[in-house]
């Protein structure tokens, strides 16, 4: 568990980071929990996307490790081994890190959780398994954000005690999107038919267009290779019908996947950038979702 200082805030963030492992021609197909790459991506990902909401400023952050399916190996499996694959290793060293933040670390704090793409698929998870176990614990969540993978119409038909979010502060509820180009080259190996998405710059559920000029900015790379704070490069419209976000203003070759990873992602899923196209937004809203799930709190 990496813990970034010692409990501060009145609130927690729990982050699963997205897929980190990548394996070699003679690894195994799932890491073990000490592999050094898994575990650099993993801070990769904290420093490029959860820093986002996974900073002092917000809350008290936690991440653990847990063993992972190896990214292209998974994307390559139909959508039923993936939650086969997914749900049996990773998701058990996922829940037994919850579960142990829970009761050693938590201290009965209110508290966000994060995850992209493989972890989303650990949120989506622990939100329609374990919190429906542990509804006492589900009350102090703030918000849960599933980001870079499917939540859909279906799903949360099936699991009615999870909701999502409507707009940009209620609490108790599932964020969720995928982000893409206008234009897609092939099929999005993180969407699922009857999706259902917001859009992260208004926090609203219709298709009407956010400019880039009123996003609060994007986290991106410059030439040296150190982040900063970027404007102007991605608008938002939530795509109602398919139940994702389109960006239309991102360099479509710049931002999709290169090399091999290209077969999978094909041209026009902005995946990696789910969270750095709109990181800015994403950080007030988890302020403004915790102000008011506290303010509702009994004094």
């Amino acid at each position: 568990m990496v813990v970034t200082a010692a409990p501060r805030r009145p609130v927690d963030v729990f982050v699963y980071y997205p897929t980190a492992y990548v394996a070699g021609a003679h690894d195994p197909k799932v890491s073990t929990i000490d592999n050094a790459g898994m575990r650099a991506g993993a801070r990769e990902f904290l420093r490029e996307s959860a820093s986002a909401i996974a900073t002092e400023e917000i809350g008290n952050v936690f991440i653990p490790y847990y063993r992972q399916i190896d990214a292209l190996w998974g994307v390559s499996q139909s959508r039923a081994d993936q939650v086969r694959y997914f749900g049996g290793l990773p998701k058990t060293d996922a829940f037994a890190a919850f579960d142990y933040y829970i009761r050693h670390y938590n201290g009965g704090r209110p508290f966000i959780v994060l995850g992209h793409s493989q972890g989303a698929f650990m949120v989506k998870r622990l939100l329609f398994e374990y919190m429906k176990e542990h509804p006492e614990v589900y009350a102090r969540m703030v918000a849960a954000y599933a980001i870079g993978i499917s939540i859909t119409r279906q799903e949360l038909a099936e699991h009615p005690h999870v909701r999502f979010a409507e707009h940009g502060s209620d609490t108790g509820v599932v964020i969720s999107y995928n982000t893409e180009a206008p234009r897609l080259d092939g099929p999005s190996p993180t969407w699922l038919p009857g999706s259902i998405a917001i859009n992260p710059i208004t926090w609203t559920r219709g298709n009407t267009p956010a400019p880039a000029s009123v996003s609060l900015g994007s986290h991106l790379k410059d030439a040296r290779g150190e982040y900063q704070k970027v404007g102007g490069v991605a608008d938002a419209r939530v795509d109602v019908e398919r139940g994702v976000v389109i960006c239309s203003t991102a360099d479509v070759e710049q931002y999709s996947f290169q090399g091999v990873w290209r077969e999978s992602f094909p041209r026009g899923v902005f995946h990696h950038y789910d969270i750095p196209f709109y990181y800015y937004n994403l950080r007030e809203n988890a302020r403004a979702r915790i102000a008011r799930f506290l303010a509702a709190q009994p004094r």
